[in-house]
């Protein structure tokens, strides 16, 4: 392989047989995946105590074509879903309720006590304020488009609900086939890696892919965003500036908190341009990075001046903040943050990558997991990590240079997230905000970190290929196979009881 490319393809380097042969067992991964995000979406009932109440309540907004300018309650329409179809299993326990009995599905009770039931929660709903509204557009702007389609194809109550919740089953299956895309133009000649990479994405068990929210769009769309990178660093071109553009304000409009991922993704550009321009090469490179400039700088300058005009600044965190009654804490106190400890630091570190894997999602007012499952993600993650690492190095790695380049790209995407997650737990005093708090003054939502999931996965499973070197490629794929079937069985035992709550899809009426 010649590194002069920057980038090899698999194209110019994977027979045309591997890669039909590829293409069938991506496509099975994608169908599973799909399978498996469509199952758990139904199996959780609405609505989770990861905001997606607010959620909801900002996708019904856009799909009436309502941006809102300001913190606003939640709207009439979102009330009326919110007080039928709110199970109480995420906060409540039987023991806070009369007869130490969960309150039963209201389409359930007699119709007089349903009405009722349903204005006095409707009330409720409508005096609880949305502190998501300044929430980047593009989710929310898809998700209202998909709530129109739902309602023009006859789903209705429920089963609309739920149809909403059903467009992460695309979205899901499209993340595993870009991260194919990505590992096989790293990996071209490595078969392992190249479908090492797509098997893991479909199989892992994070709770934000059955929920509304913007979490899984972003890992799509900055996946899309990271293959143009790649493609990039092989040779820039207009066409794909254009695409490179629009992938890249796409990511910053699903997720501001993508931020840290972009200025990578920009500082390898503007790197990998410069070096053309040495080169006299600027007659290619001049047009393509303006072009890139022009679509990624267009949409991204028009939401923050709405953001700064309606929310008060340029990023929309301000009425978020403002709300929670976050303040930022004097420089002098930043150091005397616990995460500069070793327990504290273990704290963040654990506690954010269990989310990253496995989600944030509370039952019976309890984490949804496994006792022991924090350690062993921590491990695998740390693990996989430190021996991605390793690539960097000459001597300890038989890695292109170009794929040197890649890993160390992916290792900063996904440590500038990680930094900047630290960053916000030290800098801000959190007061009586419940999360993060004083107590627990860490930000440890580790769905924050989905954007740089494909990265992320491209240094895990080589990681994992060399810490398996010595072995032949049929012990590297059951290994792999272990560990995702592994995940799977705790996904499954971690959530079995919730398919049987009388709210989910399994048991509409």
């Amino acid at each position: 392989m010649s590194d002069k490319a920057g980038i090899e393809t698999a194209d110019a380097n994977t027979p045309p047989p591997t890669r039909q042969g590829d293409r069938k067992v991506v496509s099975l991964f994608c169908l599973v995946a799909a399978i498996h995000t469509f199952v758990f979406c139904a199996g959780f009932p609405f609505f989770n105590n990861v905001d997606e109440p607010m959620h909801f309540d900002l996708v019904l907004k856009y799909s009436h074509g309502h941006v809102p300018r300001g913190l606003e309650m939640m709207s009439g329409d979102s009330a009326i879903y919110l007080a039928i179809f709110s199970s109480c299993a995420y906060f409540g326990t039987p023991e806070k309720f009369p007869g130490h009995e969960m309150p039963p599905p209201l389409w359930t009770e007699p119709a007089e006590k349903m009405q009722q039931d349903l204005a006095a929660n409707r009330a409720g709903w409508e005096k609880v304020a949305n502190f998501e509204v300044s929430q980047a557009p593009l989710y929310y702007a898809l998700a209202g488009s998909w709530w129109h389609i739902g309602q023009w194809l006859g789903f209705q109550n429920g089963r609309l609900l739920y149809w909403l919740r059903f467009l992460n089953v695309l979205i899901v299956a499209g993340l595993v086939g870009i991260s194919y895309v990505a590992a096989r133009i790293v990996f071209p000649e490595n078969r392992f890696l190249r479908l090492g990479v797509p098997a893991l994405a479909a199989f892992v068990p994070q709770t934000a892919f059955y929920s509304l929210g913007n979490d899984t769009l972003s890992a799509f769309c900055f996946g899309v965003t990271f293959v143009c990178l790649l493609k990039w660093l092989k040779g820039p071109s207009v066409p794909l500036a254009v695409g490179a553009g629009i992938a890249f304000a796409a990511t910053y409009l699903s997720k501001t908190t993508n931020l840290p991922l972009l200025a990578v993704v920009f500082g390898a550009m503007l790197v990998k341009s410069c070096c053309g321009l040495k080169l006299e090469n600027w007659r290619t490179v001049l047009p393509a990075f303006i072009a890139f400039l022009f679509c990624a700088a267009v949409p991204f300058a028009a939401w923050m001046i709405w953001c700064k005009s309606n929310y008060g600044d340029f990023t929309g965190s301000a009425i978020k903040t403002r709300y929670l009654g976050w303040t930022v804490k004097p420089f002098a106190q930043w150091l005397e943050h616990p995460i500069f400890t070793a327990h504290g630091f273990w704290i963040f570190f654990s506690e954010n990558f269990n989310t990253f894997w496995q989600g944030e999602f509370k039952w019976l007012d309890q984490p949804l997991c496994l006792p022991g499952t924090n350690v062993v993600y921590t491990i695998i993650s740390a693990v996989s990590l430190a021996a991605g690492l390793t690539g960097l190095f000459p001597r300890l790695a038989d890695a292109t240079s170009s794929q040197r380049l890649v890993l160390g790209l992916s290792l900063a995407s996904f440590g500038a997230s990680f930094g900047f997650f630290a960053l916000m737990s030290i800098i801000y005093d959190f007061h009586d905000c419940p999360y993060p708090s004083q107590a627990h003054p860490y930000f440890t939502s580790g769905r924050l970190l989905l954007g740089g999931l494909i990265p992320f996965l491209l240094v895990s499973v080589y990681g994992l290929d060399l810490l398996l070197k010595r072995f032949s490629s049929k012990i590297k794929l059951f290994t792999l196979a272990g560990m995702i079937s592994g995940m799977f069985l705790l996904e499954v035992v971690t959530d079995w009881r919730v398919f049987s709550n009388p709210f989910n899809w399994f048991h509409l009426p």
